[in-house]
C-alpha cells in the first residue's frame, strides 16, 4: 500500500474517531495502536509502553505538571480576586479601567499560572460581576475575560510552548522570552479596544439617560481615596515576588526551565501559606487535587500524542506530507499562510497541545527549509492557537465563560469575543511585518541568535 493511501487512511481514521465523541487521549492512542497492529511489525506492539515512555523521558516536560500545581495554588485561592481588585482599585479612573484592568489583572495572572482556563476562572469570578455591575454589556464583559485568559498560553511561564520547544528542538528560555514582546502587543490591543468599546457603551448609556430614559451604573461614579488605593498595593507584591523570583531563577541562569518549575511551586505554595494561611492538609487538598486531575489528563494527551506522531514518521507519512508540501514550491509567505490556516481550521476541534505534537513532524521542516525562524514561528503558531480557544464551535474558553457566568446566553459570549479574534489576526500580520516584536526581548536578554528573525 503506498504511502500516501496510507497516510489518508490515518487522517480520515483519526477524524473519525475525533468526531465519535471519544477523548482525544484515546482516539490518538488508538488509532496509533490499530495501524501499528496492520502496518509494522508484530514487535511493535510491545513496545508501545516503551516507546510511550522514551518520548516522554524529558526532563522539560517534567516542569509541566510542576507549572500546573503554581498555577492551581493561585488560582484555588483568594489570590486571582485579590489581584483583580488591586489593579481595579489603580485603574477605574481610566476610561474603560475597569475592563483594562480585567486585560492587566489575565495578563499577570497568566505569567504565573500558565494556564488559559485557570486565567479565565481566577479572573471571571470577580471580574465578570464587577464588571456588569458597573453596567459593562453582558457579551462585552464576558469577550474581555475570555480573551485575557489566552494570554495563558503566550506568556512565560507556558505549557504550550514547552511542548512546542520539545517538537521543534529548540531552546524553551529563548522561546519564552520571545512571547513576551507579542504579550504584550496583544494586552495593548485588548486595552485599547476595552477604552473604545467602554466609550461607547457609556455615551449610549448618557443618551438614553438625556432622553429620559434609566440611568445605567455606568454613569454612577465610583471614588475611592489615596488611603483606599495604598491598602491595595500589598495584595500585589507577593504576585511580584513570586513573577520575579521565577523570571530570575530561569534568565539569571541559576535554574533550568523544569527547576524554576519546581520553584515556583514551592513559591506559590508559601505565599498562600503566608498571605492566606492556606497549609493545612485539607486545605491544600483542592489544589494538589487540581494539580493532580490537570496534570494526569494533560500527559496522557501529550503521551498518546507522541505516540501517534512516532507512528507517523514510521510510516513514512509525516515525511511524505513534508516532501509533499515542499514540492509544491509555494513562495514562503503563502507557506505560512496555508499552515495557518491549517492551524486555525484544527483549532475549531482540537487543542494546542495536540494541534502542536500532530502537526510538528509535518510542518516544520518545510518551514524551516523556506528560512523562517522556529522560534518566531512558535509565538506566531501560538497566538493562531490563541484564537481556538475563543471561536466556536467549541473554543475552551467560551465555556469556561459560561460555568462562571452561566446566565450570559452562549450567543452573547461569542460575539463578544469576535472582536478579540479580530485582534488576533492583526497581531499575526504585525509578527509578520514586524518579526523583531518577537525577537527584541530575546535577542536582549540572551544575544542574537544564529538564525534570522521572522522572515529570515
Amino acid at each position: 500500500m503506498s504511502e500516501s493511501l496510507v497516510g489518508t487512511l490515518y487522517g480520515l481514521g483519526t477524524l473519525l474517531l475525533m468526531f465519535s465523541g471519544m477523548p482525544i487521549a484515546f482516539a490518538l492512542g488508538l488509532i496509533a495502536v490499530v495501524f501499528m497492529f496492520f502496518f509494522m511489525p508484530g514487535s511493535a506492539l510491545d513496545t508501545v509502553t516503551q516507546n510511550v515512555y522514551e518520548e516522554m523521558a524529558s526532563i522539560t516536560l517534567l516542569s509541566i505538571p510542576l507549572f500546573i500545581l503554581k498555577g492551581a495554588a493561585i488560582g484555588k485561592s483568594r489570590a486571582g480576586a485579590d489581584l483583580y481588585s488591586a489593579i481595579h482599585a489603580w485603574m477605574h479612573k481610566i476610561p474603560g479601567g475597569l475592563g483594562i484592568a480585567n486585560v492587566f489583572a489575565c495578563a499577570l495572572f497568566a505569567a504565573m499560572a500558565g494556564s488559559s482556563p485557570a486565567t479565565c476562572s481566577a479572573i471571571g469570578s470577580a471580574g465578570i460581576p464587577e464588571m456588569r455591575a458597573r453596567g459593562y454589556s453582558p457579551g462585552f464583559a464576558a469577550g474581555i475575560i475570555a480573551a485575557g485568559g489566552t494570554l495563558g498560553i503566550l506568556l512565560p511561564p507556558s505549557i504550550t510552548m514547552i511542548l512546542f520547544a520539545v517538537a521543534a528542538e529548540q531552546s524553551l528560555g529563548r522561546l519564552f522570552l520571545a512571547g513576551v514582546g507579542p504579550g504584550l502587543l496583544l494586552v495593548g490591543l485588548f486595552a485599547g479596544y476595552a477604552a473604545w468599546r467602554y466609550k461607547k457603551e457609556y455615551n449610549q448609556a448618557l443618551d438614553v439617560y438625556r432622553a429620559g430614559g434609566p440611568k445605567s451604573a455606568y454613569l454612577d461614579e465610583l471614588n475611592m481615596t489615596l488611603a483606599d488605593k495604598t491598602r491595595m498595593l500589598p495584595r500585589v507584591l507577593p504576585f511580584v515576588v513570586l513573577l520575579i523570583g521565577v523570571m530570575v531563577a530561569l534568565y539569571g541562569g541559576y535554574a533550568t526551565p523544569s527547576e524554576t518549575a519546581g520553584l515556583g511551586g514551592v513559591l506559590a505554595l508559601g505565599l498562600i501559606a503566608l498571605v492566606y494561611g492556606l497549609w493545612r492538609p485539607r486545605q491544600l487538598t483542592p489544589i494538589l487535587s487540581s494539580t493532580l486531575k490537570e496534570s494526569t489528563m494533560l500527559m496522557f494527551i501529550i503521551g498518546m500524542s507522541l505516540l501517534y506522531s512516532y507512528v507517523m514518521s514510521y510510516l513514512h507519512i509525516s515525511q511524505s506530507a513534508a516532501e509533499w508540501i515542499v514540492g509544491l514550491q509555494l513562495s514562503k509567505w503563502v507557506l505560512l499562510a496555508t499552515i495557518l490556516t491549517m492551524v486555525i481550521g484544527l483549532g475549531f476541534f482540537l487543542p494546542p497541545v495536540s494541534i502542536i505534537l500532530m502537526t510538528a513532524p509535518i510542518i516544520l521542516p518545510p518551514l524551516k527549509a523556506a528560512g523562517f525562524d522556529l522560534i518566531w514561528f512558535g509565538v506566531v503558531m501560538t497566538v493562531v492557537m490563541e484564537m481556538g480557544l475563543i471561536h466556536p464551535p467549541v473554543g475552551l474558553n467560551i465555556f469556561v465563560i459560561k460555568n462562571v457566568a452561566p446566565d450570559i446566553p452562549l450567543k452573547d459570549v461569542i460575539w463578544g469575543v469576535m472582536p478579540f479574534v479580530g485582534l488576533m489576526f492583526v497581531a499575526v500580520a504585525l509578527l509578520c511585518l514586524f518579526p523583531g516584536i518577537a525577537t527584541w526581548f530575546p535577542d536582549l536578554v540572551m544575544g542574537p541568535a544564529t538564525l534570522p528573525g521572522g522572515g529570515g
